[in-house]
């Protein structure tokens, strides 16, 4: 059996060089894009539900809200919003282009639309 000593002279080490930067950048690039994606998923949810609660009570006819476009206006609040929370959680909103902006507009619109159509169709059972 080898000793310790032994073993550790074996077994090479991890070069320390440009790959071992170049894959410490990009997993931190892949967490920064996670935590935007959950902003987005998170702010839809929660505009989609302050939506159903402002809006007034739904028409069981229609199923619809006598003040609905008050709901879209908090989805735009909630996509201009989302600035702020990454100012806040230390992320470099300036290096997002359109293309970045559209996805998390888009993220936030799809998460409130699925909150804010459930609430309407649950409350008409």
């Amino acid at each position: 059996m080898m000793s310790e000593e032994e073993q550790l002279q074996i077994t090479p080490e991890a070069p320390k060089g440009k790959g071992a930067d170049e894959k410490a950048q990009k997993q931190a690039a892949h967490m920064q894009r996670i935590k935007r994606t959950l902003v987005a998923c998170f702010m839809g949810i929660a505009m989609g539900l302050v939506s159903f609660y402002v809006s007034g009570t739904v028409n069981p006819a229609t199923g619809l809200q006598p003040n609905a476009i008050i709901g879209v206006l908090f989805l735009m609040a909630g996509v201009v919003f989302q600035k702020h929370i990454f100012m806040l959680m230390r992320i470099d909103y300036t290096e997002l282009g359109g293309k970045d902006w559209f996805y998390q507009a888009f993220m936030t619109f799809a998460f409130w639309f699925i909150s804010w159509s459930t609430m309407l169709t649950t409350t008409l059972m």
